[in-house]
């Protein structure tokens, strides 16, 4: 975009055509590889939760397991690495590569990636355990609180601007996560105590709040400390804290002495050790398979607008998980379910409002730098 940019000047203004083919042809590469990584977080956040879910209602048991294998299939990024080792493909819409050029100390890259590593850590954990003590419905639509926490972190960290519309999401979010805190009753819980059911639904509420965090921080890290968003550095973002926070995992399940029962959990296995393993593994691929959305779409748009996509696919695990688990649509949770979705809708139209007000704002640039060529 910026070479087409450069060679406008010196276009003819009766030339129009020719100009004007090449940015719309970058444009829709723009949306294709955008629509890709939108399915890629959708189908591998839905298809991971769900496995999940299918971990610990066939027998499963481990939390630290269950975490380690959000983090443990990193190594399959690795390979990408070598295509876009090179500084030149850069996101020209960000807002920090004007210093691209100072590179970072490794000491303060190395502390970074530490201390993302263990902030997963903490968060796979909890969701971890409110994947073992909720249904995967009720575990989903609670994840939906993360765009309220999002817009919560955005305003103090990422100068996020509050609106009607991302009030009226956090309102309808909140009061979402409410009707769902009093359902315990109601749910099917019969091997789940009601206290174990209170620490499942706080778990999943600060998995949610860490997971924003998260997000927030590692946008302005970009801004702060690497001062560049090539895909690249989005990866390094990814590899590096998910190695921490799977040797982070080993230590844990050595320490806690899971380890020991590991053996007799893939035998109890109610599907059989065949799948037992199968099931892990795929779960650690559907996480990637997510991570590598949700890195494309921070790498192309922004990690605000990755957390709203990834709100996108909580309503439909519900949905999926009575098909697959029998989990139960009782009338409070379809009215949790239909306030989430009110509330996601409430965020995405801010978000098109904002997307509207940016492009008039780039066309009258345009035609102010257009007019100002003309005088010249």
């Amino acid at each position: 975009m910026e070479s087409a940019e450069e060679l406008q000047p010196e276009t003819r203004v009766d030339d129009q055509r020719p100009r004007l083919s090449l940015p719309k042809l970058v444009h829709y590469k723009w949306w294709l590889r955008v629509t890709v990584y939108i399915l890629f977080l959708l189908t591998g956040q839905s298809a991971a939760t769900l496995l999940g879910g299918l971990y610990y209602d066939k027998g499963g048991n481990s939390k630290w397991m269950a975490t380690f294998v959000q983090s443990a299939g990193f190594p399959i990024l690795i390979p990408l690495l070598p295509f876009f080792s090179s500084p030149t493909k850069s996101t020209t819409r960000s807002p920090f590569n004007a210093s691209s050029s100072t590179q970072p100390k490794i000491s303060s890259l190395a502390l970074l990636y530490l201390f993302f590593g263990l902030l997963l850590t903490g968060d796979n954990m909890m969701y971890s355990y409110g994947l073992l003590y909720l249904p995967v419905s009720t575990y989903s639509l609670l994840c939906a609180t993360q765009l309220a926490f999002n817009a919560f972190f955005s305003f103090f960290l990422n100068s996020q601007k509050f609106t009607p519309f991302i009030l009226n999401s956090l309102v309808l979010l909140t009061t979402s996560a409410s009707l769902l805190a009093f359902n315990a009753n109601s749910e099917n819980t019969s091997e789940v105590s009601k206290g174990k059911y209170v620490i499942g639904f706080l778990s999943t509420l600060g998995a949610s709040a860490v997971y924003s965090l998260y997000l927030s921080l590692v946008q302005l890290s970009f801004k702060k400390i690497i001062k560049r968003e090539t895909f690249s550095s989005v990866l390094d973002m990814q590899i590096y804290p998910s190695f921490v926070a799977t040797c982070a995992c080993v230590v844990g399940l050595f320490a806690s002495g899971e380890w020991k029962g590991l053996e007799m959990e893939m035998k109890e296995y109610q599907k059989g050790k065949v799948s037992y393993v199968m099931t892990l593994v795929w779960i650690a691929l559907t996480w990637q398979i997510s991570s590598v959305g949700l890195l494309g779409l921070i790498f192309e748009v922004s990690s605000l607008f990755s957390n709203v996509i990834s709100t996108l696919a909580l309503p439909v695990v519900p949905i999926l998980a009575v098909i697959f688990f029998k989990d139960k649509m009782n009338g409070v949770k379809v009215i949790a379910l239909l306030l989430a979705l009110w509330g996601f809708l409430s965020y995405i139209y801010q978000h098109y409002l904002d997307d509207l007000k940016s492009k008039a704002d780039k066309t009258n640039s345009n035609v102010i730098s257009r007019g100002e060529v003309e005088v010249c």
